[in-house]
């Protein structure tokens, strides 16, 4: 897995590429922040927890948000593969933590999005020694220094998962419309809840509105009415998730967006806190033109970046 445009070196203690900032939008000494920081977790593993990380993520960037992304996944780190960045991480937040270098040299900075930045907190080479508040340590570092910050959470609920959940205020839940899926989030919402994280809210992957129509698979409504929280978005099922995490590129990079390039963006517009509406899913399966055209004419352009988008599924 290659790309062009990264080199294998981390980020140093400035940024780079301010000049490609929109100029309505304030310069980062005048930005008055303080990250929200949101675990994206999940309990089942397999469900599109890192692929959903990487795409929000990206997304809010394009927005322009100062964005950290974080995966907090101890010795299995996938993220930095799915963000195409793995050829760049020299150091991790657990060196940091370590005396081995200093915070600034683990952060990776996107070249792509410069509003980007990448922080593994360990190696997939070798264990980790970690403790509940070591991602918290990091965190409490850099909190000001973004507008997002999302933590890549570990699948389970052992300690990765209570080490990633600890500096969090917010939760996103990936599921699946599937019963294991469904019975392991309900159970971590409960454990989430239990320890003081309430602004909790729903992604929901992989959906199959045809399989739904058949009663083949649990419908949105079905899933929410389980467990009780609010939907962010919902992601069709598509051969293009897989395409794009083999490419290490997000599916929101893609000039001509996907379908499920166009949910992650809409969910990222939602996260903001704009009043956009859920992509109708069941429409799409009917007449995903008419519906994709639809979602396109109802939302404003946010940057001259983007192309033409694409109907593909």
């Amino acid at each position: 897995m290659t790309n062009n445009n990264l080199t294998t070196e981390n980020k140093g203690s400035s940024l780079d590429g301010e000049s490609q900032r929109d100029t309505a939008f304030p310069i980062e000494s005048e930005r008055k922040l303080k990250a929200r920081v949101i675990v994206i977790t999940s309990g089942k593993g397999g469900v599109g927890k890192t692929t959903t990380t990487s795409n929000l993520g990206m997304a809010l960037a394009r927005l322009e948000h100062k964005t950290l992304l974080v995966d907090a996944d101890i010795g299995l780190r996938n993220l930095d593969l799915l963000l195409g960045l793995e050829n760049r991480v020299i150091y991790t937040g657990a060196d940091v933590l370590n005396d081995k270098c200093r915070l600034e040299q683990a952060l990776i900075q996107d070249k792509r999005e410069p509003d980007l930045t990448f922080l593994p907190f360990s190696s997939s080479q070798s264990p980790t020694q970690f403790s509940r508040k070591s991602i918290s340590n990091l965190i409490d570092r850099i909190v000001n220094d973004y507008e997002y910050i999302l933590i890549d959470s570990p699948a389970g609920i052992d300690d990765g998962f209570w080490a990633a959940i600890d500096p969090a205020n917010e939760a996103l839940i990936v599921v699946t419309p599937e019963v294991p899926s469904i019975r392991d989030a309900d159970k971590v919402i409960g454990r989430l809840i239990a320890n003081g994280i309430e602004n909790n809210k729903l992604i929901i992957n992989r959906v199959q509105p045809k399989m739904i129509k058949s009663d083949e698979m649990m419908s949105i409504d079905d899933v929410q009415n389980i467990l009780g929280i609010p939907i962010l978005g919902v992601i069709p099922e598509s051969k293009q998730v897989i395409i794009a995490s083999n490419r290490g590129e997000p599916l929101v990079l893609d000039q001509k967006l996907s379908f499920p390039g166009l949910a992650f963006e809409n969910a990222a517009q939602r996260l903001q806190g704009k009043t956009t509406e859920l992509i109708d899913l069941n429409k799409a399966s009917e007449n995903p033109v008419k519906a994709i055209i639809g979602n396109i004419l109802n939302r404003k352009p946010k940057s001259t970046k983007r192309g033409d988008y694409d109907l593909k599924n």
